[in-house]
């Protein structure tokens, strides 16, 4: 069949894909990535300087239920991060500005709809999670407190993924940094200078994240200047609005999966008492600095991927998928090697509490492997999101959730907390092989 006059050709639109245009993306989204878990351990610094374990356990199931809130709404990031790559490889440029406002839109409705259902979120999330008396009393003071970061926290969400969508991944870092910069500066103000407890991480939170969504509007304002917006018949397009809805409904579940395994991980520490709670709460952060550490190479798959998926160019993917997979499982080695000499130090920071520091590090090797376990899933959902193959993530996301769970089942009776571990590190294992055995299909249906 004849291709049409009007209709250009799959190579009308070619790029090319080198490490330098990797690591362009990659080593600013990475130490932008990177602050987000050393606001984690500093958070946890300054409430662990008050020798209360309780308190390090109230801080880990606020975040765990926050996360299990607004991680649901992480397409507002990957989706947008996705469709406007896809935009920009085709040189669409008022595609490019209605799916920021698009998500823009349901951003600001969700942030309002979260804080309207606070308290009944916060009563199924302590109920999930269990912990002690206190450790819940602590996550009620910090999660009503963090609460009203609502609406700013998911605007970021999606104005950060505009601007990776389109490649400017410097000005992703400088969000970033803004953000994680101010809350850890406020976070040691409230709690070490002024001696508020788990309220002044929060409101720390709050704060900042308001700060960075109007340095966020600034931004996107002075770089669209050039061209008009596009009109609100475009914007809310039915057939663009159903395929945003789509990729958002897959992405949505595929990340409240992933809060869920997490939420179950912190939800059988906690059953084991406060002492391996606060334990697995800090060996945690070493798997968030991993995976954010990953993620700038994720987020240069991201990118690429989807540009070239909007340009149909299929060398541009393909070398996509050979130049990040390198890189990656290379950082991969760097991590658990890190980790392995560091662990301990990093461990001592984060506490004064002597039970919880050694049971963190009778724990510490598997923390020191999952960076390994888990890169080929991590490279493996930037090249999902940018491509827009959101079913395919999230089957293979609940696939492998099954396993988890299944596996912790057969090994915690067995090793106890070992077992725990064990199994959370072969649902980041699966999840990368599934999603890899599945790439190949899917691209060929793409570029066909």
């Amino acid at each position: 069949m004849s291709q049409s006059p009007t209709a250009p050709p799959p190579s009308a639109h070619a790029f090319s894909v080198t490490h330098r245009s990797v690591l362009a993306i990659a080593v600013p989204m990475t130490l932008a990535y990177l602050s987000t878990p050393l606001l984690g351990i500093v958070d946890m610094a300054v409430i662990g300087r008050l020798g209360d374990a309780a308190l390090l356990g109230g801080i880990a199931l606020g975040g765990i239920i926050f996360d299990l809130v607004f991680t649901t709404f992480n397409f507002l990031r990957s989706g947008t991060t996705g469709l406007t790559a896809q935009a920009v490889g085709g040189r669409n440029e008022e595609e490019v500005k209605a799916t920021l406002l698009r998500a823009l839109v349901i951003a600001v409705a969700g942030g309002l709809a979260v804080i309207a259902l606070n308290a009944p979120l916060l009563h199924v999330g302590l109920w999930f999670l269990g912990g002690s008396e206190d450790v819940q009393a602590a996550t009620s003071r910090y999660f009503d407190v963090r609460m009203f970061s609502a609406p700013f926290l998911l605007a970021n969400y999606a104005i950060l993924g505009w601007f990776i969508g389109l490649g400017r991944a410097r000005t992703g870092l400088l969000l970033q940094l803004v953000l994680n910069g101010l809350n850890i500066a406020l976070s040691v103000l409230f709690v070490i200078g002024l001696g508020w407890s788990v309220e002044g991480v929060a409101l720390a939170t709050v704060l900042s994240e308001i700060a960075a969504t109007v340095l966020g509007v600034i931004l996107v304002l002075a770089s669209a200047r050039r061209g008009s917006w596009p009109a609100p018949a475009i914007v809310f397009d039915r057939r663009l609005l159903m395929r945003m809805m789509a990729v958002n409904r897959d992405i949505m579940i595929r990340s409240f999966t992933l809060l869920y395994a997490f939420a179950f991980f912190m939800s059988r520490s906690a059953e084991q008492g406060d002492t391996i709670l606060a334990a697995n709460a800090l060996l945690e952060k070493f798997i968030m600095v991993g995976a954010f550490f990953l993620d700038g190479l994720a987020t240069a798959a991201e990118q690429l991927a989807g540009r070239a998926v909007g340009a149909r160019y299929r060398p541009a993917f393909d070398r996509t998928l050979k130049l990040t997979a390198l890189w990656s499982f290379s950082l991969a080695g760097l991590l658990a090697f890190l980790f392995w000499a560091a662990g301990p130090a990093m461990i001592a920071f984060m506490t004064t509490a002597e039970d919880v520091r050694g049971a963190a590090q009778s724990y510490l090797v598997w923390a020191v492997l999952t960076p390994l376990f888990g890169v080929l899933a991590f490279q493996m959902d930037g090249v999902f999101i940018g491509a827009t193959w959101s079913s395919t993530m999230r089957n293979m996301m609940l696939l492998s959730l099954a396993i988890y769970l299944a596996a912790y089942h057969a090994l915690f009776p067995l090793l106890g907390n070992h077992g725990l571990w064990l199994a959370l590190l072969l649902f980041f294992g699966i999840r990368g092989v599934t999603l890899l055995a599945a790439c190949r299909k899917r691209a060929a249906e793409t570029f066909a």
